[in-house]
């Protein structure tokens, strides 16, 4: 499929958040406060879906509601890019209800994250527009250490040169909402090369679970050039990330994969670097591809952006890995 590129982010335009998702109800006035003014000093006009506050028994809202604001945010030219507020569980249910002229004939900025993955890759399978797995709205309501997540927000959505993906320094995995002044920093050793080699492709993916949500219907990227993208949050312990991996691989045209890139496992989920080495290795059909974890993408922060339909290059050998974004 040949990628649609949405025009970059620049200081003076206008951003629009929505919630497909769950909704802005559950935020804290802390950290709305904090993001708007976060995203202002960056230089963005904020604007809000005229549904995004509505909060049901799912802390979300109903799919026609979700929908207008979705479609709107597309299709109103003040608006430059989209944020989404947040993820959850069922962004996928407006899947077979969207205009997708509306999209393909607007393209734009659209960011989002975990649930937001359904979005994401089914926006870029039926249309080609590249949209971004990156920082919610609500993540910009983070007051400390934020800095690694905002670099390459910027540099993956204000700039179109290749962008060399190096690792943090330090990762958190933390309910930052609950205290705003106090984090516990975790240093980053850095990637963890699994299997060695050289490639690049197509980027695809993101939370694992959501993007199995499109297997076998018409949403579903075709994997054929794929570097595969996956992370999972800490709902999700080795056992059932082995399970989602092989369900994954199972697919037809997993075998043209050409690469896979793994973010960092949630402290909770239990997963060990010598556990996610042992379910790597136990699967015959990745033996030939390069494969990289501990990558700063999905439930831990700081977190890079994922161009959807972006073009990655893979080098990973005995001395280390380098990831580098040659379109975005």
């Amino acid at each position: 499929m040949n990628s649609i590129f949405p025009k970059k982010l620049k200081p003076g335009d206008h951003l629009r958040v929505i919630a497909p998702s769950r909704s802005l109800g559950l935020l804290g006035q802390e950290t709305i406060s904090i993001a708007n003014k976060r995203l202002q000093k960056m230089g963005f006009e904020l604007s809000f879906g005229k549904y995004v506050k509505e909060m049901d028994d799912f802390a979300s809202t109903t799919i026609e509601h979700r929908l207008a604001d979705l479609h709107e945010a597309f299709a109103d030219q003040s608006v430059d890019g989209i944020l989404t507020v947040i993820g959850g569980f069922n962004s996928n249910q407006l899947l077979q209800h969207l205009d997708w002229a509306i999209i393909k004939n607007n393209p734009k900025v659209f960011c989002g994250y975990s649930d937001i993955t359904a979005l994401n890759n089914s926006i870029y399978t039926k249309t080609g527009l590249v949209t971004y797995s990156g920082p919610h709205y609500s993540t910009f309501g983070q007051k400390l250490n934020f800095e690694y997540t905002q670099e390459y927000f910027e540099k993956i959505l204000m700039s179109d040169q290749p962008i060399e993906i190096k690792p943090s320094s330090h990762w958190f995995d933390d309910m930052w909402w609950l205290n705003q002044d106090e984090r516990q920093a975790e240093k980053n050793t850095g990637y963890t090369v699994i299997n060695p080699g050289t490639t690049n492709g197509t980027i695809l993916g993101a939370n694992l679970c959501t993007l199995n949500l499109l297997q076998g219907t018409e949403f579903m990227p075709d994997l054929t050039g794929a570097v595969v993208f996956v992370e999972d949050d800490d709902q999700t312990f080795p056992a059932l990330f082995d399970r989602d991996l092989q369900s994954l691989i199972h697919l037809p045209n997993f075998k043209n994969v050409k690469g896979l890139v793994i973010g960092r496992f949630q402290k909770k989920s239990q997963m060990t670097a010598e556990l996610l080495r042992q379910i790597i290795k136990s699967k015959k059909e990745l033996a030939h591809i390069p494969v990289i974890a501990e990558a700063d993408f999905g439930h831990t922060d700081p977190k890079i952006t994922l161009p959807i339909g972006g073009k990655v290059a893979l080098s990973a050998d005995q001395n280390g890995a380098k990831i580098t974004f040659l379109e975005h």
